[in-house]
């Protein structure tokens, strides 16, 4: 486990002063404010708290972890991005993730041209140590990408092994909580203070219902705290969007309440799907969507979305896999039934399409 974060930084980044701006200077809140040449009119005139202080504290208090241990981000993609620009150089550093999962940590390497290194999950979508065992001498590695619970498989990742990650990979491991609030499990956020080289991800995208404010955070030690912060642009979270994020954090109880509903419409849904011929497997599921496997995925798919029904197509990544996110419970009957009425038609299905059998030709 590495001792001293610094040394992973990238020279440059060290070396750099980062952006000063007028809010960083004066922080009060009273006063003729002519310093950041804004507006004297309007609603919105003003730039927003580059620090995110109030909305820092609601979280601190829900999360149970200091302010200086939290990260606020314009999405967690934003914090990817940022991690990538801190620690790994253009043309020479790796990161590692694995396969399949989130698809961003290989479009931000490719981004920065970082070189991107792909491990297949096991059978039973878990990480298997001994195919990451060569690359932990190599120093160009600079950061583990880990998806748990896991997109698109919905399922934790062992405990055993995100640990053994930690104790032995001489770089930083990010783990990726967007959807650990649909989790059984706790959140990783208890083990920031033990490892330096621990960041944590997680949104107000998912379980919040708050996509399109684009809220991510980090947590972490203070040291990559002060990194993040002297990367990002100087006003990442508009201040409309800090808002609305305090709004929703004040209303702990209403969340709560539609995430055990969501949980609640997953075990309803699974269990129906389940009696579907044409359903071979359903995954266990630790998130806000089920992934299942199916008869001609591509067939069912377009015949889904002919009805105004969107289910992600997941095929290519995982064979005859579609992910299905838990709706409300009126859109998921009309789920339900579509899929019952695709499985009882007299159809061939193909990948090609549907085509319609000679039995169902005679009856018309």
């Amino acid at each position: 486990m590495i001792s001293n974060i610094s040394t992973l930084v990238r020279p440059n980044i060290l070396a750099m002063h980062g952006y000063s701006s007028a809010r960083d200077e004066y922080q009060g809140k009273d006063g003729i404010f002519l310093d950041a040449n804004e507006s004297p009119y309007g609603l919105l005139n003003r730039y927003p708290d580059p620090y995110q202080r109030i909305l820092k504290q609601k979280l601190s208090e829900i999360k149970s972890v200091a302010t200086e241990n939290i990260f606020v981000g314009n999405g967690s993609d934003e914090a990817i991005d940022l991690l990538f620009r801190i620690f790994c150089r253009p043309t020479i550093d790796k990161v590692i993730s694995f396969t399949p999962g989130y698809g961003m940590y290989q479009v931000s390497a490719n981004i920065q041209d970082v070189e991107y290194i792909a491990i297949p999950l096991t059978k039973s979508f878990q990480i298997n140590t001994k195919l990451i065992e060569p690359y932990l001498s190599d120093t160009r590695v600079k950061i583990i990408f880990v998806c748990s619970p896991n997109n698109p498989t919905g399922n934790i990742l062992d405990t055993h092994d995100i640990e053994w990650l930690l104790q032995n990979f001489n770089g930083i491991v990010v783990i990726d909580e967007a959807y650990i609030d649909f989790a059984d499990t706790p959140s990783w956020i208890s083990k920031i203070n033990q490892h330096k080289n621990l960041v944590i991800l997680q949104t107000l995208s998912k379980a919040w219902g708050l996509a399109a404010a684009r809220v991510g955070m980090a947590f972490t030690n203070p040291d990559i705290i002060a990194l993040l912060n002297k990367v990002k642009p100087p006003y990442n979270v508009s201040s409309i969007n800090q808002k609305e994020a305090i709004k929703a954090l004040e209303h702990k109880k209403e969340t709560d309440i539609r995430i055990n509903a969501i949980k609640q419409e997953r075990s309803r849904l699974q269990y129906e799907i389940s009696k579907i011929d044409s359903v071979k497997k359903i995954y266990p599921s630790q998130t806000n969507f089920l992934l299942i496997e199916i008869e001609h995925p591509n067939a069912v798919y377009e015949r889904l979305i002919s009805q105004k029904i969107i289910v992600r197509n997941q095929s290519k990544k995982i064979k005859n896999g579609l992910r299905i996110t838990i709706g409300s419970p009126k859109e998921n009957n009309r789920l339900l039934n579509a899929l019952i009425a695709i499985n009882d038609e007299k159809y061939s299905l193909t990948e090609y399409g549907l085509k319609s059998s000679p039995d169902s030709i005679n009856r018309h």
